[in-house]
């Protein structure tokens, strides 16, 4: 040990390249070597870049800074200097100094690999996913040298994503080791939103090269999008016994604890990153999310206000606060969402954002078409964003009318897993599932959970098995599963959402809306789950949705003839799953609920076998956290203000009542 502290022997730079291979693995090794040259040779740069980078690898990035700052005035044309300057600052929660010294590092020296990744981890803190992603993809062009590589990482900047897929694809089939292609094509699908595909990649990648952190990061944010929070925690935590110090990763963590339900951890989190970064107004944004989840409303507000002090036009923020539903915005509020609005250089994610603000603001004042307008608006900017075919719809609907028979279920009688845990809440967003979900999970012997994508994986799995060239063999594929698949089916199910059951409960319920598509699914993998079907009257349950900002996964909401559709297709499937599998579904009228809640509790319970307990119908006293839009509504009794809220706003929904057709009529059939 002796030796490799001792004064550098030779030529200097023979000793400045020795400190240099020890700085990933012995960084206090690698300082004494540096401090030994620059006892020989004051002021060499080199020397004290290497020093810098030593001090911050051992968490003292302060005095690594106190290094780089007057270098980088010395050298201002030193890439090297710039990026370790704007990672100690990053690490030091001065994101829009870093941001400059990184943004310099990479203007000097494009095929800087680090810098373009390290200038992507203070991008994805500071919300700028876009901008982000660029610089990721900027890293991973700048990091291969192979010529195949170097042209689909050119391909991947460029976003030309059909291009990259296949000259990866092609690298693969002669090389399926390389890690890098590996990498790269995983990153294709994720942008893509393939997560599955993305996820065996990189978990191949991985166990190639289990220390390849970069795959490791674009590992653990895959899962945290496929709905794996635990999972992305823990790969997250791997991150971090690497660079304890690394804000994306810490993010990272704090999210997926979040969305794990691990709600104090994910506080904990916050708290800590907020304390050394303390300007980065969208880690407020998810600091207050996570504080509106366990009831604490008035520090999630604060959180909101923190962020929009910081960032006034943050639109994404605004809509979090009118989402909360309990808050009135004040005039001064209005005035500066709508100065936001009137900026030229707005983002189209803040604009939209802030028009589904606004209507909620000018819908509390009543002034209805005001409000209808930034709701149409709002609309309109995310309908041209997404991908969604109403005639598509249809046709799936119409498929799974004609496969799933009296003669299928007769044949597969008594198959898949015969566990009765679940409890599946299903219908059109905001009719009512959260405080269905809220009144169940107020019983001792049901656990609330949140919108599981459980079941809606499995099904994509299944529309992939007959291969690429159809869109999806799914529900068909199902004609070929036997019984023991569908057994098995079922207890991947109960797997994959055993992380989510935390309270040792005999059931548990899963909310995902969309379920209703799949109910033929559920029926046959889990023959002895509950279904409860949450209704809402159309032109109520449609408006509601329509003024609701998804973040995902409801796409059909942002265009009045699109919802009105998809209302009609699920009542006719409802309709159609009634006849073929009568009482196997349980329908709750949002109206009747808030006409007669004991009647209809009372009901619910018998369905699900479950005796009456006094708690259930004083369901806003449980104080469990809740993870979707209605989570403030559902701690107060129940209320029917708003039930004709859609009345204001009648002379401008004709076109929803057009699509709707009979549906209008026979929606409680």
């Amino acid at each position: 040990m002796a030796s490799e502290t001792a004064a550098p022997t030779g030529t200097i730079q023979t000793a400045l390249a020795h400190a240099a291979r020890l700085l990933e693995s012995r960084a206090e090794l690698a300082a004494e070597q540096a401090r030994a040259v620059l006892e020989a040779a004051p002021g060499h740069p080199q020397a004290q870049l290497i020093l810098a980078a030593a001090l911050r690898r051992q968490g003292r990035a302060e005095e690594a800074r106190a290094i780089l700052q007057p270098l980088a005035a010395q050298q201002p044309r030193a890439p090297a200097v710039h990026l370790e300057l704007g990672v100690a600052l990053a690490e030091l929660g001065e994101d829009g100094e870093a941001l400059a010294s990184l943004r310099r590092a990479t203007a000097l020296a494009p095929d800087l690999a680090d810098a373009w990744r390290a200038l992507g981890d203070v991008l994805t803190l500071g919300g700028s996913t876009e901008e982000a992603d660029a610089a990721y993809a900027r890293g991973i062009a700048a990091s291969v040298r192979d010529p195949a590589l170097a042209e689909a990482a050119q391909a991947l900047v460029e976003g030309k994503l059909a291009q990259a897929e296949h000259r990866l694809r092609e690298v693969l089939r002669q090389r399926p080791t390389d890690v890098a292609a590996l990498r790269m094509l995983a990153e294709v699908g994720a942008r893509l939103g393939r997560y599955d595909d993305a996820q065996v990649l990189l978990e191949q990648a991985l166990e190639l090269a289990p220390g390849f952190d970069a795959a490791r990061s674009n590992y653990a944010t895959v899962l945290l999008r496929s709905g794996h929070p635990a999972d992305a925690a823990a790969q997250a935590g791997r991150l971090l016994a690497r660079d304890p110090r690394n804000p994306n990763h810490r993010v990272l963590e704090a999210a997926a604890l979040g969305q794990a339900g691990e709600f104090d951890a994910a506080i904990d989190r916050y708290d800590r990153i907020l304390a050394e970064h303390a300007g980065q107004p969208k880690v407020w944004m998810s600091y207050g999310h996570v504080l509106k989840t366990v009831g604490r409303l008035p520090d999630s507000i604060d959180a909101y206000r923190r962020s929009l002090d910081l960032s006034p036009h943050l639109g994404e923020t605004w809509w979090s606060l009118a989402n909360l539903k309990t808050v009135r915005f004040s005039d001064d509020d209005i005035a500066r969402m709508e100065a936001g609005l009137a900026r030229a250089d707005l983002s189209p994610e803040d604009r939209f954002h802030l028009h589904f603000a606004l209507g909620k603001a000018l819908e509390d004042e009543g002034r209805w078409e005001a409000s209808f307008a930034h709701y149409a608006a709002g609309n309109a900017q995310r309908r041209a964003k997404v991908a969604y075919d109403a005639d598509d719809n249809h046709r799936r609907t119409e498929r799974a009318r004609a496969f799933f028979t009296p003669a299928l279920f007769a044949e597969r009688a008594g198959q898949g897993s015969t566990a009765p845990d679940p409890i599946f809440v299903v219908g059109l967003p905001r009719a009512g599932s959260t405080l269905i979900e809220q009144i169940l999970s107020s019983h001792s012997a049901v656990e609330g959970t949140t919108e599981l994508p459980d079941i809606i994986a499995i099904s994509r799995r299944l529309g992939r098995r007959r291969g690429p060239s159809e869109s999806s063999a799914y529900p068909e594929a199902l004609a070929d599963l036997s019984a023991d698949d569908l057994a098995a089916l079922g207890e991947e199910y109960l797997e994959r959402t055993r992380p989510q059951r935390r309270l040792g409960r005999p059931f548990f319920i899963d909310k995902m809306p969309n379920n209703f598509a799949h109910i033929g699914l559920i029926h046959m993998i889990l023959p002895n789950a509950k279904i409860v079907d949450a209704r809402r009257h159309p032109m109520g349950g449609c408006f509601s949705g329509f003024k609701q900002h998804f973040a995902r996964g409801q796409s059909f909401s942002n265009d009045l003839t699109d919802i009105g559709r998809y209302y009609r297709d699920y009542v006719e499937l409802m309709r159609h799953f009634d006849e073929v599998l009568p009482g196997r579904v349980h329908r709750v009228i949002y109206e009747d609920m808030v006409a007669d809640p004991e009647t209809q509790v009372r009901r619910l319970l018998d369905y699900c076998g479950l005796a009456f307990e006094p708690g259930v119908l004083r369901f806003y006293e449980n104080d469990r956290a809740v993870r979707t839009p209605s989570s403030e509504q559902v701690r107060r009794p129940i209320f029917s203000e708003g039930l004709d809220q859609w009345r204001h706003y009648e002379p401008w929904l004709g076109p929803l009542k057009d699509a709707l057709g009979p549906a209008l009529e026979r929606w409680r059939d």
